[in-house]
């Protein structure tokens, strides 16, 4: 009797203890913080630590595809109709883009390296052959234009020679050439008037096993947030192609890391080098890439806003005060002038005039956005896919009979997705790390279901006590008797 007493005070004693101590630990968040706390000094730029292995060499295969916009109808273009095309590709490349050049340096606590990327094109999954041809604008010959516009003697020699050499507008090239490069003979011949353009062009020339100039990282040593964030590029802490200090400040990662721990009402910024400006992501919804979950992050329309939507992008406009409509960037300052004018993918999230301007533009969320899935407790990415627009500022310049009558158009050259998902043995890994985190932060709540279990268990016993406890009572007196 007095064992059976001892149970039901032993059982009902820790039920109220397992309580407790699950509600306290569950309050406190003591294992989510140890978890964070072990991932923070793991997920930094170090030899040995699985961070810098897939930073220096992504094990993930990345590949990119180019969607060409081919002109159907020049003639009609040059007579002021409006510019008719239609989207061929992909044309997928595998990219590989190792980092290189890794010196350490400041004791650890920033790491300098140039991202040297190399495309290799993949015809199986290509729409057809580099040797396609594209019919578009005469990106070479419009930049000239622009250049020398208010030149009149050397605009009527340009002129004169585009005439002479039967050069228009519009040009039609394979998509190897359009890509990384030919020879212009244009170009060449007027080198002498604009010595800071190359002979050759192509929209991607020497982007193929090239860099974009030497980073210089923080690890994350010193905050886990520093982690690949960019501290300098080519030398400096800040860009001189905005009118602005704050659109001119270089900020976040490059796009291809991020730090650990992420929440989801934090700004993800990011430096790309092809936009010459620093961006940011907000998350957008949750996610689950291959059983690993994560937070898809996406830019949202205020980044590419015009200044009256968004009044911090007034410094984006180039001359100053020279402003585009929302959804448009003008990059020609870092393009050695050239009139090239980036957005997403069909003019996805930009002002209904760009859409409507060109027939054969139709913007899908799904196809054309930005997207970026994290792992939020390693930052480890999951999934991306970035999708951007080249485009060429097309106008009417009297002192150029090749312009014909057309119509200010921003016409649509090509656009890029640069898509990339973590492979098999990573997400092996980062699932071993995630169920890890998973029962970690789950031992208050086993505790507290230890303590449901064993608070049945007391009421059982207590139940099965008292009617045992009735019938002794009962047949006491009759033996009294």
């Amino acid at each position: 009797m007095l064992l059976k007493t001892f149970c039901i005070h032993f059982t009902g004693y820790f039920a109220v203890i397992f309580l407790i101590v699950g509600i306290g630990l569950a309050v406190s968040n003591v294992f989510e913080h140890f978890v964070q706390s072990m991932v923070k000094k793991e997920v930094v730029l170090k030899n040995g630590t699985e961070a810098f292995k897939a930073w220096e060499n992504p094990p993930a295969p990345v590949y990119m595809q180019f969607y060409f916009f081919n002109l159907t109808n020049p003639q009609e273009m040059l007579d002021g109709e409006m510019p008719a095309v239609v989207e061929i590709g992909p044309y997928t490349y595998r990219e590989y883009r190792p980092m290189e050049e890794v010196n350490f340096q400041d004791n650890g606590t920033k790491i300098a390296a140039v991202n040297t990327k190399t495309y290799i094109f993949q015809p199986n999954m290509s729409q057809g052959p580099e040797s396609d041809l594209i019919r578009t604008v005469n990106i070479p010959a419009i930049t000239l234009m622009e250049k020398f516009k208010t030149h009149s003697i050397i605009a009527n020699l340009i002129s004169a020679y585009m005439r002479g050499e039967n050069d228009g507008l519009f040009v039609t090239r394979t998509v190897g050439e359009l890509l990384w490069g030919y020879e212009d003979d244009l170009l060449k011949a007027f080198k002498s008037f604009a010595p800071e353009l190359d002979d050759v062009f192509g929209l991607f020339y020497k982007s193929n096993a090239s860099n974009d100039g030497e980073y210089v990282f923080f690890t994350g040593q010193q905050n886990y947030k520093d982690f690949a964030r960019v501290d300098t590029w080519n030398g400096e802490s800040s860009l001189n192609w905005w009118t602005s200090d704050e659109c001119n400040m270089i900020n976040g990662t490059n796009g291809a890391s991020f730090h650990p721990v992420i929440t989801k009402d934090e700004m993800l910024y990011i430096f790309s080098s092809e936009l010459c400006r620093s961006l940011y992501a907000l998350y957008e919804k949750d996610v689950t890439v291959k059983g690993i979950p994560g937070y898809r992050f996406v830019p949202p329309s205020a980044v590419f806003a015009n200044l009256t939507v968004n009044p911090a992008n007034a410094g984006f406009c180039v001359p100053a005060g020279n402003c585009l409509g929302s959804g448009l960037l003008n990059v020609s300052p870092c393009k050695n002038g050239a009139p090239i004018i980036m957005s997403s993918p069909h003019f996805y999230q930009a002002d209904e005039k760009y859409v409507n301007d060109v027939f054969g533009m139709k913007p899908v969320k799904e196809l054309h956005e930005t997207t970026i899935d994290i792992n939020p407790i390693t930052g480890f990415m999951l999934q991306a896919a970035k999708r951007l627009q080249v485009n060429v500022y097309v106008e009417k310049i009297p002192s150029f009979s090749q312009t014909g009558n057309v119509r200010t158009v921003v016409f649509p050259v090509v656009y890029l997705n640069e898509s990339v998902v973590i492979d098999d043995a990573s997400a092996k890994k980062l699932k071993v790390i995630v169920v890890e985190h998973n029962v970690l932060v789950n031992i208050p709540f086993m505790l507290m279901g230890v303590c449901i279990i064993l608070g049945v268990i007391f009421m059982f016993l207590i139940c099965q006590k008292k009617p045992t406890e009735s019938t002794a009572a009962d047949v006491e007196p009759l033996i009294t008797s």
